[in-house]
């Protein structure tokens, strides 16, 4: 794999030469021949019912909502894993956290008085991997990384794991100095704001207009709406006189980052329209994990996931259901909504075939997701496989190790302990199609179904050698 890796990076410097962050080539490619762009765009902690079109009472994104329209709207989207970094590998190499060993958000968190121990899980994406960004680039493409990374090492680790290590071409998150979301005093966004969402739109919006003679990749990973929770007081201002008390929504800073968040969109979606590049891009907007609704134990109001139980670092699909649009002009029809379930492990072989790319043979052998193309062609095809996530970590959000598979309708999670006190069976299931809210445990009334999940689940942890917790 590694000598590969390296064949292929090779291979692109002999074609491809990038000069001062932008692309070379012996003749522009005519753009009635080249395969279609691709902007990826990922929020950071966005619920399932974060916009307007999946239900918020008090969220504007009418830029989201548009797009949605336009496009494919999946209401069964789930994160690979209820936390950030791990979903982020996922994205860049179409396999299952446990498979990559990165099953945390870096650099983790230790819980000293929990039961159980963490295992030495591997806090990077280690360079062996072939990224999505590294398979693109073997296909013409100039790669562009905008705003949060989060998956690089620390020490011994570091080497080869930072976004131009990775196979982007250009990589930008906030300038030296940033504070939360404000910029430094000597620096402004285009929009003449000192937000940091817009000025990495402005930084996204540049990487398009260098890249307009050539097919590109751009992700654009946003930092909001992450804590800190703070807005640009505009925004701020404008949603502190419409609150609601008796929304499900109704936190008006929260609101601002997610308005913020839609404008940002806007103003890619303006840009690639004003070059002529629109009709040619594909665009994919989701979210790394759900929303955030407590921390040590304690019900946060930065957000709400209802009708979804719990949130971010919870084994309930309010922690990995999230939403996701997809946009491709000439396939996606309007208006379109699709209820397969599917998961961020699908978006590398997805993206390959958009790009008709084959990508690393290697790689590619273990890649656990499969293309979606079929579903942006006919959102009522079905896919029918089963869905897995393991999480043997502690976190904030309240819940202990633990790992789940979705098999159609039905949802079983294995605790690696109980979390409650009145919890004496550590496997619960459900049916999410009578109860996506994870309301009624079924574990009791259907003995034989959650049997067999579990038997399911104990063989795929076994296949991917995913690692275990383990008693004090």
């Amino acid at each position: 794999m590694m000598l590969a890796k390296y064949l292929i990076r090779m291979s692109v410097l002999a074609t491809v030469l990038v000069v001062c962050g932008t692309i070379a080539t012996a003749e522009p490619l005519p753009a009635s021949t080249r395969p279609p762009n691709i902007v990826f765009l990922l929020a950071d902690d966005l619920g399932w019912t974060g916009l307007g079109c999946y239900g918020s009472d008090f969220y504007e994104t009418p830029r989201l909502d548009a797009l949605a329209a336009s496009g494919v709207k999946f209401t069964q989207a789930y994160a690979a894993c209820t936390v950030c970094s791990p979903t982020r590998a996922s994205i860049m190499t179409g396999m299952y956290p446990a498979r990559l060993r990165l099953t945390d958000f870096i650099p983790g968190q230790e819980k000293a008085t929990a039961p159980l121990l963490i295992p030495d899980w591997t806090q990077a994406l280690l360079p062996k991997y072939v990224t999505l960004a590294e398979a693109l680039r073997t296909g013409g493409y100039r790669t562009g990384h905008i705003g949060k990374w989060h998956l690089n090492g620390r020490g011994q680790l570091a080497a080869g794991t930072l976004p131009k290590d990775q196979g982007f071409d250009v990589s930008i998150d906030s300038p030296p100095g940033t504070r939360g979301y404000t910029l430094p005093r000597n620096v402004r966004s285009s929009t003449g704001t000192s937000f940091v969402t817009d000025w990495l739109t402005d930084q996204a919006c540049d990487f398009i207009q260098q890249s307009q003679d050539h097919p590109f990749f751009l992700y654009l990973a946003y930092h909001v709406p992450h804590t800190p929770i703070e807005g640009r007081e505009d925004l701020v201002d404008y949603f502190s006189g419409k609150v609601n008390p008796t929304a499900i929504h109704n936190n008006p800073v929260y609101a601002a980052m997610v308005a913020s968040l839609d404008q940002s969109v806007g103003r890619v979606l303006d840009q690639l329209g004003h070059l002529g590049l629109r009709d040619n891009t594909i665009v994919v907007f989701t979210s790394d994990n759900g929303g955030l609704t407590m921390r040590n134990g304690i019900h946060d109001r930065f957000t709400e996931n209802l009708p979804l139980r719990r949130g971010k670092g919870s084994a309930y699909e309010g922690g990995v259901r999230v939403p996701l649009i997809m946009n491709w002009p000439g396939v996606t029809r309007m208006n379109s909504v699709c209820d397969e379930p599917v998961m961020s492990i699908d978006f590398y072989p997805t993206l390959l075939e958009v790009a008709t790319v084959d990508g690393d043979a290697d790689h590619s052998a273990a890649v656990d997701g499969v293309s979606l193309v079929p579903l942006l062609k006919n959102p009522r095809h079905s896919m029918s496989r089963n869905l897995f996530w393991h999480y043997p970590h502690y976190h904030a959000g309240g819940d202990a190790p633990y790992s789940a598979i979705r098999s159609g309708d039905l949802k079983l999670i294995e605790f690696h302990e109980p979390i409650e006190l009145d919890q004496d069976e550590p496997v619960h299931l459900y049916d999410l199609a009578q109860d996506v809210g994870e309301t009624r445990d079924l574990i009791k009334s259907m003995p034989d179904e959650a049997r067999e999940l579990r038997l399911q689940l104990h063989a795929w942890r076994r296949r991917i050698d995913a690692q275990m917790p383990i008693s004090r």
